[in-house]
């Protein structure tokens, strides 16, 4: 078997065993991949049929629903009746509070500079019940401002005045206390040299205690 014998060289006798191995080789390895293909594939196939399948509910997801799935009610709308509601009223014949207490301030709105026109002081009671509020002298103020916010003038500055006057406000009534402003700028120890502001529009706040009004506008020409 290892020493071929014919007619013809005996190198022709190997090279021929030499391709018939090659070839038996070829088809060994060929099968093999094939093999290794066909078994990869199923693996592959399994594992995306176990991804596939939905995984069962826990137990924990079966008894407490997930929040996602609780809805949470939004809070009602405030209304103004809502937000009136809320505050407490005050006892008939008591005090009446900020909460209840309407201040405005009212300016005839032009005046010639150096003149002396009048404000209001408009107090008012918003409750439902008669309530009691001190409208002393002290205790009210109107201060002015100019167009950068620098103070120009305070009904306190130089004539402070001191009374006590307890007014007992209905509900809905409305009390007006007027107030004559002198023409001339002032500041609270009064010793600056009082003169008339410039002419231009002015900003003037009021306050009874610890209630303070908006802003109202006076505009000196």
């Amino acid at each position: 078997m290892w020493h071929p014998v014919g007619k013809l060289p005996a190198r022709v006798y190997w090279r021929r065993r030499l391709v018939v191995l090659v070839v038996l080789l070829a088809v060994l390895g060929g099968a093999g991949w094939l093999a290794f293909t066909y078994l990869t594939g199923r693996d592959g196939d399994a594992a995306a049929a176990d991804l596939s399948t939905p995984l069962p509910q826990p137990a924990i997801e079966r008894v407490v629903p997930s929040l996602r799935a609780v809805a949470t009610p939004d809070p009602p709308p405030v209304t103004p009746a809502a937000a009136e509601a809320q505050v407490p009223p005050p006892a008939a014949g008591g005090p009446c509070t900020d909460d209840v207490l309407a201040l405005e301030l009212r300016t005839p709105g032009t005046a010639a500079v150096g003149s002396k026109p009048t404000f209001e002081l408009a107090v008012g009671n918003l409750s439902a019940v008669p309530c009691v509020r001190a409208l002393d002298k002290g205790l009210q103020e109107i201060v002015m401002f100019d167009a950068a916010g620098t103070r120009v003038w305070g009904s306190n500055d130089c004539f402070p005045e001191a009374t006590v006057e307890l007014r007992t406000l209905a509900p809905g009534q409305v009390v007006t206390v007027p107030l004559v402003w002198g023409g001339l700028t002032s500041e609270p120890t009064c010793t600056a040299e009082r003169v008339a502001p410039a002419p231009g529009t002015y900003v003037l706040r009021a306050r009874l205690d610890s209630k303070v009004s908006a802003d109202a506008v006076l505009t000196l020409a």
